[in-house]
């Protein structure tokens, strides 16, 4: 048989070395744009989508190759057939995805995508805010095959896990990590008088916590003591992974790189730029985009992380078809979405501004009293009332417009409900950069009309509005469908009539209403009464 060169395997560098004669050399430089080559070599790094092209130009050009590369060649290849035949059966419906036993059901579509996860080791999920994508990562986690699981986080995001994580799945066991130093994660403190060096970090006697939960920036700090023992990583906000020169990016990579199972949740991976996604992809699916300089010549324009991409179309149709990304609209799922989603969000509160109330123990005096003057323990009761949720909007203020701010980065417009004039005050410095607007008791019915326009036809992004305010107020229905609801009101009908001017006629799309609840003030109290 005639050959027209020579392949052989560089177990070294996990490439592969071309010797071509010239005219086949050519063909293979346009069937692999990211081959670095010199006068004689073509070197091309290993992936399995590589060995499927390989072994297809030595279908029209046969080389020489050892049995062993040869057996590595094929069992590659056929291991990328399998991949993209299942990649495509899940997606489209037609392989039914294992079970993921959560208190909540998935819908078909969160399924797919856990079980592409599950399949294939290493996924970004991009779908739309509010699509789920945090349930995904969950029933990933919650299985046993994939504990203990690290689950990665922005600060303000942590305890919000723990609470969804708790509520999919109540028997896990769920830790976060206090501080960026190692400690022992049994029940208990490590004894004072025991050396640091020698108390043991884990030990195999004791059950572990299930998922532990750390911010990125904590990450360095526990590389080492948790590189042993994780078997799956969640990067929640997954666009913190751009930069590989960052300390976070460093131990992000080398945490993902000893577990099994890797997953970015978020809906804005990357801005366009090459060199951003490649380190995201490099994190998720090691290997999977092959060398760097070989990306960067197939895919980009100029190099560094800055690198655009060519065609972003066609980059992210591939990305699609080697399962790496998964990303769905809620024009594609909307189908198995209910018309209106109430989404309640742990949040967290600034204790300082809750011990600012001051002393309520006059009033609560007043209140408890038997014989008292009803008129008195009324106005008591509702100055306590008052000054209580008040300190509570002011906690916890800060953390709903940080909130705010991440549903902004895929949401046109939302409306942010609330109740105190100070509490507006700091949501208005924090989002200013969205041309707030306000539309509360405040307001002339002129400088609500202005509101209402600058909103629905200008280029305001935020509307803050008062809970009980918004009467007869319509349009918005027609630029927003998320609303968060920063403060709560003891009526759940106050609630309803926030989501109403949104879920209305004109809306044709579903409804997210969020109630981003604190853990201390009086948030627990009222979101117990409400159910």
């Amino acid at each position: 048989m005639i050959t027209y060169g020579s392949a052989e395997y560089k177990k070294y560098a996990n490439s592969w070395e071309l010797s071509l004669q010239p005219h086949v050399a050519m063909k293979a430089k346009r069937l692999f744009p990211r081959v670095k080559t010199s006068a004689k070599k073509i070197v091309i790094a290993n992936t399995d989508e590589v060995c499927r092209d390989l072994l297809w130009l030595m279908e029209r050009y046969p080389l020489d190759l050892s049995p062993y590369d040869r057996g590595m060649l094929e069992d590659s290849a056929a291991a990328f057939d399998k991949k993209s035949e299942d990649i495509l059966g899940l997606l489209e419906g037609r392989i039914a995805p294992r079970d993921f036993p959560l208190a909540f059901p998935l819908r078909h579509y969160q399924a797919s995508a856990a079980e592409c996860w599950y399949r294939f080791g290493g996924l970004i999920l991009a779908d739309e805010l509010g699509l789920g994508k945090t349930a995904v990562a969950i029933a990933g986690v919650s299985r046993k095959e994939m504990q203990p699981s690290l689950v990665v986080v922005q600060a303000h995001l942590q305890y919000q896990w723990a609470s969804e994580l708790r509520r999919f799945s109540p028997g896990i066991k769920v830790h976060v990590l206090k501080t960026g130093r190692p400690y022992n994660l049994l029940v208990g403190e490590r004894p004072d008088n025991v050396n640091p060096e020698q108390f043991p970090l884990f030990t195999d006697d004791v059950r572990f916590p299930d998922v532990i939960i750390s911010t990125y920036h904590k990450l360095k700090g526990w590389v080492d003591a948790l590189s042993p023992i994780i078997k799956s990583v969640v990067f929640d906000e997954g666009q913190e992974l751009r930069h590989n020169t960052s300390e976070k990016y460093v131990a992000a990579k080398r945490l993902a790189d000893s577990a099994t199972w890797r997953i970015a949740t978020t809906a804005t991976p990357v801005y366009n730029y090459g060199g951003e996604m490649f380190n995201i992809v490099d994190v998720i699916r090691p290997g999977a985009l092959g060398a760097r300089d070989e990306f960067v010549r197939e895919w980009c324009r100029d190099g560094g992380d800055k690198a655009i991409v060519r065609s972003p179309k066609a980059f992210g149709t591939y990305l699609r078809e080697m399962g790496l990304l998964i990303r769905r609209t809620r024009a594609e799922v909307g189908r198995e979405l209910p018309g209106i989603s109430r989404i309640p969000i742990e949040i967290e509160a600034d204790p300082k501004a809750l011990d600012a109330i001051g002393d309520v123990a006059d009033l609560a005096k007043i209140i408890l009293q038997r014989d008292g003057d009803p008129l008195k323990k009324g106005q008591a009761a509702r100055e306590f009332d008052w000054r209580l949720r008040q300190a509570t909007g002011l906690a916890k203020a800060p953390y709903v417009a940080e909130f705010v701010k991440m549903l902004l980065e895929s949401e046109e417009k939302v409306i942010l409900a609330g109740w105190h004039r100070n509490v507006y005050d700091i949501w208005q410095n924090r989002l200013r950069g969205y041309f707030p607007v306000m539309y509360t008791g405040s307001e002339s019915p002129q400088q609500k009309e202005a509101s209402r326009w600058a909103f629905v036809e200008g280029k305001a992004r935020v509307m803050i509005i008062s809970l009980r305010s918004g009467a007869g107020l319509d349009g918005l229905q027609e630029v927003c469908r998320v609303g968060v609801i920063g403060e709560l009101d003891w009526s759940p009908e106050v609630h309803e009539q926030l989501g109403g001017r949104i879920y209305r006629d004109g809306q044709d799309e579903p409804v997210l209403i969020y109630y981003p609840i604190a853990d201390r003030g009086s948030d627990p109290v009222i979101a117990d009464i409400l159910q």
